[in-house]
């Protein structure tokens, strides 16, 4: 378990300290990045400490290197097993932090690349204030300009769902109105055949009453002149 640079533990605690170091460093970095002295890492005060990080993250990977070369010489396979997963998670937290100090420098170049452009801007305009001014003003009129054509075409398309959703109501209870004066006709319809039909029936009846009477008067007067 003995490499060139000591044994399999010395140099997993080795590595346990440079990251502790690199972690340490990037939050300084990151700190340093927020805060009032934000200036100063533009114009290049961090770029020490930023390559010190570096330096120990890529000495942390060439540790793990070493330390997977050695676990694999462990003869007892459950110590094999532990000592592959503790090398792992050193060489995933290096990793990790080796991209979180590549962002951070992706975002410190943009800052200096920005602040270029601002001294080149101002150095065109000649001290001319005025002129910036105008700049930031014009853009803050574009982006409120496009902000209010934006909330306009909300506003409309709002009060158009609203039309055509009163549009549909109005149609649904046309349809509905439409239904009942059918269902009314039809009904309509059916009580003045049945009216006709009474009617017809009522005729008819006071046609066999008359009759009937008739007939009763005209077999009473034969009766009696039968009897005489």
């Amino acid at each position: 378990m003995e490499g060139g640079g000591g044994t399999l533990s010395e140099i997993h605690q080795s590595a346990k300290k440079l990251l502790l170091r690199s972690r340490d460093g990037l939050e300084r970095l990151e700190r340093l990045e927020y805060s009032a002295t934000a200036a100063a890492a533009v114009a290049g005060a961090d770029s020490e400490l930023s390559f010190a990080v570096k330096k120990d993250i890529t000495q942390i990977q060439s540790l793990c290197v070493e330390m997977d070369r050695l676990w694999r010489s462990v003869a007892a396979k459950p110590q094999r097993d532990l000592w592959k997963r503790k090398v792992e998670q050193i060489a995933e937290e290096a990793e990790s932090l080796r991209a979180s100090l590549d962002k951070y420098n992706s975002r410190n170049q943009k800052r200096i690349r920005e602040a270029n452009e601002r001294a080149e801007l101002l150095g065109r305009a000649n001290g001319d204030s005025a002129h910036v001014l105008r700049i930031f003003d014009e853009e803050a009129q574009a982006i409120q300009s496009v902000r209010t054509s934006s909330r306009e075409l909300e506003n409309a398309n709002a009060l158009g769902e609203a039309i055509l959703s009163s549009i549909h109501g109005q149609r649904e209870r046309l349809k509905s109105a439409h239904r009942k004066a059918l269902d009314i006709l039809n009904t309509v319809g059916i009580s003045n055949s049945v009216l006709r039909l009474i009617e017809r029936r009522n005729r008819v009846d006071q046609w066999i009453k008359y009759a009937g009477m008739l007939l009763t008067v005209i077999f009473l007067f034969a009766f009696v002149l039968w009897r005489h």
